[in-house]
């Protein structure tokens, strides 16, 4: 079985390229780190896949008509009277965007 690692690293190349222009100053191990934020704290509610749970589904179909800049102000404000907190704390402004942008990149997840 291969090391996951190179799994990681072939899926990072695959998926995350498209997102590259807007990676801007954040490094590799940086995009990496948000990545497995995005999976693992992110997926927490809003399902390991993106497809939905406590939270709305994150698939490209379910982003389909919201801006990025809708998704942006989500995700750095958070939406009160929801679990859905705000990341503005946490992150930079440019993470955020590369969360976005990423979300919005995703290619075969649009259930």
């Amino acid at each position: 079985m291969p090391d996951r690692r190179l799994i990681q690293s072939w899926l990072l190349l695959f998926f995350l390229l498209p997102v590259a222009a807007s990676a801007g100053s954040l490094s590799a191990e940086r995009q990496n780190e948000l990545y497995n934020l995005l999976l693992q704290d992110c997926g927490s509610c809003h399902g390991m896949r993106l497809t939905g749970g406590l939270g709305p589904p994150l698939t490209t179909t379910a982003l389909t008509g919201k801006s990025r800049e809708f998704l942006i102000h989500t995700i750095s404000a958070g939406r009160p009277g929801t679990p859905m907190p705000p990341w503005k704390n946490l992150l930079k402004p440019d993470e955020i965007r590369w969360l976005v942008d990423y979300l919005l990149a995703q290619k075969g997840s649009g259930s």
